[in-house]
């Protein structure tokens, strides 16, 4: 029997980025804007505007969480702790995925009563607020915009804040088209459509974030051409007990039990496993377990997942 645990290093980067700038800008950005909003607010009376303050305060509390996390990534193991804190950029993402969807719920609902009641729009302030938010809220989703893609934590905070700019154009838009028209049923109809959009981008990054928390396998991982791999190497009889999770929103892990013909040359395969499952597969951290048997892949029973 032979064993091996492996932690990649060929040249791919799977620890979480510098985001510093972006956080610290974002959170900074963001809290300039709320004072502005309360300003303003409080000069023009504008309970809207006071509403949409608070909410750019769960933005920022939603930002620096989504910081705290990548900087407890990048904290080494421990005796009690040995993946350190890597698994915290899951929880802030299903964190900030839940808070998305509560806040577009709020707006929804908002939204509904202002068919029973409408409201008028509070005139140019609240647009030039808007305005302002979109410029803010865009430069900060910018900030963010290069990591999205692998790093579902790093997309949550980039949701939030194209959320917002989407918010805030809305806003911007309603209010002229109000002010020239008087539609005042626009401004509701707006803001449901804008909840609409946001809500769909806004569940993929739930799911895949409510996946890796419970262990499934990660994105862009594909366990059938991995075992399928795995079992055409010559002297490969057997591949079972194959999982593979996340051991946070940007490093897989895989575990394996592989049963070969001959197994003199275990170290060198099992180099060259670790190395292919890296390059070609994105696996990060690799355990893998040889044992000498007399069957082939095809009779034994699928027992991956």
């Amino acid at each position: 029997m032979s064993h091996n645990h492996n932690h990649g290093g060929h040249g791919h980067n799977h620890e979480p980025g510098n985001y510093g700038l972006a956080f610290g800008g974002g959170i900074i950005l963001n809290t300039v804007f709320i004072i502005i909003e309360v300003v303003y607010g409080v000069i023009g009376d504008s309970l809207a505007l006071l509403a949409d303050a608070g909410h750019n305060l769960s933005d920022v509390l939603g930002l620096g969480i989504a910081w705290i996390a990548v900087w407890l990534g990048k904290k080494g193991p421990s005796e009690k702790r040995t993946y350190g804190f890597k698994r915290s950029s899951i929880l802030a993402a299903l964190f900030n995925a839940v808070f998305l969807l509560v806040a577009l719920g709020a707006i929804a609902w908002e939204a509904i009563q202002r068919f029973s009641s409408p409201q008028p729009v509070e005139g140019k302030t609240v647009i030039i607020v808007a305005i302002i938010g979109i410029i803010i809220n865009t430069i900060t989703a910018l900030l963010f915009m290069s990591g999205r893609k692998n790093d579902i934590n790093i997309r949550g905070a980039f949701m939030h804040m194209a959320a917002d700019a989407l918010v805030s154009l809305g806003v911007v838009v309603a209010g002229f088209i109000i002010l020239w028209t008087g539609w005042e049923w626009l401004d509701p109809t707006v803001s449901l459509v804008i909840v609409i959009v946001i809500f769909f981008g806004t569940w993929s990054l739930l799911k895949e974030s409510l996946n890796l928390s419970l262990d499934a396998v990660p994105e862009g991982i594909d366990i059938k051409a991995i075992k399928s791999y795995l079992c055409e190497i010559p002297t490969v009889l057997e591949v079972h007990d194959l999982h593979a999770w996340g051991m946070s929103t940007t490093e897989a892990i895989m575990t394996a039990h592989i049963v070969r013909s001959s197994i003199e040359d275990n170290d060198e395969l099992l180099k060259r496993i670790t190395k292919e499952l890296h390059d070609q597969f994105g696996i990060e951290h690799t355990t893998i377990q040889i044992e000498k048997g007399t069957f082939n892949c095809s009779q034994q029973p699928d027992t991956t997942i």
